[in-house]
């Protein structure tokens, strides 16, 4: 279906119509010289922050930065002075329109990563987005079924996928180093609690287009907490600890058990509210054959609270029947540790990454495959939604993942989202 945000209304929003970025170019003159077909021309959406570690990387792998959108004039200070002279712009669409990208990068609120990325499938662009995918689960199923109608390269925004560390642990699960594996528990220490609503906080500053800034979301008087990092905290714009940090650590247990779609799922946690994340909550998700179950705001599995494993800060359990792994980031650990001295991990049999970034530059160019494409990164993010689908319903449910539909009436309305009029995603 094509996007509610008609073309005629967006080029009603310009005053010069469409802008050509061909005269303009990030690179050194002497770079110049590269043949089209192997350039790759990147406008980045969202440059502060995040947008900042991304755009880059980015850059240093290859590409070539050839336009820049904030709706934040107070936070584009690098990226301008990085690229004095490529078109910049407020409002995304504007970028989209003009003529010459290969890609974009979304680098925005969780809120606004969905249309953007929809918008530049539909117009032939390729995309890297920032992590989780979407804002709802019926988003990332939208956005993983136009990427792949739409036959273009992409990338979501999981750095950690393409260290060393979790390679080795792919390895080992894979090839059986402790059994067969029946629970995985996740968890990390992170809360973005807050309260209820909170009340107009004066003037939107001069610098900031706050009905840009709100794009999709439903309309509300700006307040100094949401600009620019605590709107995860709230529904309207995020999703609290699970849906910020849970694409990174549940990406583990992901990959190494080949896991698709859960058939049943259930929350619990500090009471819901209408506006604002739980202060903490554990999220729990049946596959066939293996548990998941996530944690945050202080909460632990039982194993770190009794001490048969490593008290980490963070990390990922799986326990299996001949033994236990735990990991985080950059280290795991075999347990027993007494039942695993002399032990011999297998060969590597998954090559290390050329980078993150890298990976999806080099795709863009050549075809080569990327591993955290938005068919994975898609499914992973749906996951990762459906826990606070349960938390927010207060029902546990289950999953039909063919017809995008739980099991408890109270949850569905949870599935998707509601729109500001003319920002719709379909």
């Amino acid at each position: 279906m094509p996007s509610r945000i008609s073309r005629r209304r967006f080029l009603e929003s310009t005053t010069a119509g469409a802008v050509s970025l061909g005269a303009f170019s990030s690179l050194p003159a002497e770079e110049k010289k590269t043949a089209p077909s192997e350039r790759l021309r990147v406008g980045v959406i969202g440059v502060a922050g995040k947008g900042e570690s991304n755009w880059m990387p980015i850059a240093a792998a290859g590409a070539e930065i050839v336009a820049g959108c904030d709706v934040d004039e107070s936070r584009t200070a690098k990226f301008r002075t990085a690229y004095p002279k490529v078109p910049f712009f407020a409002d995304f669409r504007k970028l989209l329109d003009a003529k010459g990208l290969d890609a974009v990068v979304v680098s925005t609120p969780d809120h606004m990563h969905a249309l953007p990325t929809l918008m530049a499938l539909r117009a032939g662009l390729h995309v890297y987005c920032e992590k989780p995918l979407t804002h709802s689960v019926a988003e990332a199923r939208l956005i993983a079924e136009t990427a792949n109608k739409m036959k273009r390269v992409t990338q979501m925004g999981t750095q950690i996928h393409a260290g060393t560390n979790y390679r080795r642990v792919v390895e080992l699960i894979q090839s059986n180093a402790i059994g067969k594996v029946s629970e995985v528990h996740v968890w990390v220490p992170t809360t973005y609690n807050g309260t209820q609503k909170k009340a107009d906080q004066g003037e939107v500053p001069k610098t900031l287009n706050w009905d840009l800034w709100l794009g999709t979301a439903l309309d509300r008087p700006y307040h100094k907490d949401y600009v620019p990092f605590w709107w995860r905290r709230y529904w309207a714009f995020g999703g609290g600890a699970l849906n910020d940090m849970a694409c990174h650590y549940m990406d583990l247990p992901f990959w190494a058990l080949k896991l698709r779609h859960p058939t049943h799922v259930s929350a619990e946690g500090t009471p819901p509210t209408v506006e604002t994340a739980a202060e903490w909550m554990t999220a729990t998700y049946d596959f066939p054959g293996v548990k998941v179950k996530w944690y945050d705001g202080g909460k632990v599995p039982k194993p770190i609270e009794d001490g048969t494993a490593p008290k980490w800060r963070a990390g990922i359990l799986f326990v299996g029947d001949k033994g236990m792994l735990i990991s985080d980031y950059s280290k795991y650990q075999l347990l027993p540790e007494k039942q695993f001295v002399g032990f011999k991990p297998p060969e590597p049999f998954i090559a290390d990454s050329v980078g993150h970034h890298k990976e999806w530059v080099d795709a863009c160019k050549t075809g080569s495959p990327t591993t955290c494409n938005f068919d994975y990164s898609g499914a992973l993010t749906e996951c990762v939604e459906l826990g606070t689908v349960a938390y927010r319903s207060g029902k546990s449910f289950d999953w039909d993942a063919a017809k995008l539909k739980p099991s408890a009436p109270e949850a569905v309305p949870f599935v998707s989202k509601e729109y500001r009029k003319g920002w719709e995603v379909a």
